[in-house]
């Protein structure tokens, strides 16, 4: 089944409005994926189109400095949080 484009750019911008409101924290593309209601590959293949946009970061070590072997964690680059910010 394709999505249009123009539902892809409002599930995107819903993905980003997660995580300004979650943000400092930043958040498993699982943990995304249940907040969204949406299939965790599909999420984790729009965070990657927002990485590439640099409106989001991952992140791929623990807070003990250790790599994730299989997970991720996404949060919003500085840039796109200033501009979330601007708009409040």
């Amino acid at each position: 089944m394709k999505i249009s484009k123009e539902k892809r750019e409002k599930i995107l911008e819903q993905i980003l409005s997660y995580l300004f409101i979650t943000s400092p924290q930043s958040k498993f593309t699982s943990n995304i994926a249940k907040e969204i209601a949406r299939d965790e590959e599909f999420i984790k293949n729009l965070l990657l189109d927002l990485k590439h946009r640099k409106l989001v970061q991952e992140i791929r070590k623990n807070p003990q400095g250790a790599d994730y072997k299989r997970r991720s964690r996404w949060n919003l680059t500085d840039r796109a949080y200033r501009a979330y910010k601007s708009q409040q």
